[in-house]
């Protein structure tokens, strides 16, 4: 299969050079590496969040140099490891999300099986600001997943959920990512998670300066 993300000479401020990147369209690739090296910087330059100091980024093939970052964003989505949510319930969060995009919102059934792919649940009206924290974790990764990205990056998306919760939710996102066509990007600072799930492993090297 093609790479759908790639990176060539990559560096961002003088901080972090990358090796060459690629990831192949409909694959499971985790990024693990020492704290420092530059995997959740490389997630967001990936989607334009930031723009590197030199380089090259290729998303199907084209520099995403030259596309609107907007509608990049839309294609390469990133749920990041700080977890936003409105004081809303389960279902308002659903529906705020989609008003942002400027999208009618998915049905309830979609709601709850987003949230049962990500071994959560929970009624629709349950309130988000009472839920734990591993609990609005997974509300926030269901609401990314029903958007049917090309490209879902996770950082860290296990930090507050036990080893069994974990192990259950990365099986069902990869069967369903492999079957929606969805390639997945993974950030995870755990080795065994990424030798029982991954496709592929990139390790990046501790980032050089200057």
């Amino acid at each position: 299969m093609p790479a759908i993300l790639a990176a060539e000479n990559l560096r961002f401020l003088d901080i972090l050079r990358f090796p060459p990147i690629a990831i192949e369209q409909g694959s499971v690739t985790f990024i693990c590496g020492e704290s420092g090296v530059g995997k959740s910087t490389l997630l967001k330059l990936f989607n334009a969040t930031l723009s590197p100091a030199e380089g090259t980024i290729f998303f199907s093939g084209a520099d995403i140099g030259g596309m609107e970052a907007i509608a990049l964003r839309r294609q390469v989505l990133l749920a990041g490891q700080t977890v936003f949510l409105f004081d809303d319930t389960i279902r308002g969060n659903f529906e705020q999300f989609y008003a942002y995009r400027g999208e009618p919102c998915i049905g309830e059934d979609e709601m709850q099986e987003t949230l049962r792919l990500c071994s959560l649940e929970l009624p629709l009206t349950a309130n988000c600001h009472t839920l734990s924290g591993g609990e609005r974790q997974r509300v926030f990764l269901a609401i990314h997943l029903s958007m049917k990205p090309a490209v879902l990056m996770l950082d860290e998306p296990t930090s507050a959920l036990d080893q069994k919760t974990s192990h259950q939710m990365l099986e069902r996102l990869k069967e369903h990512c492999k079957q929606a066509g969805i390639t997945l990007v993974v950030i995870s600072h755990d080795r065994a998670l990424a030798s029982a799930f991954a496709d592929t492993v990139i390790a990046l090297p501790e980032g050089a300066c200057g």
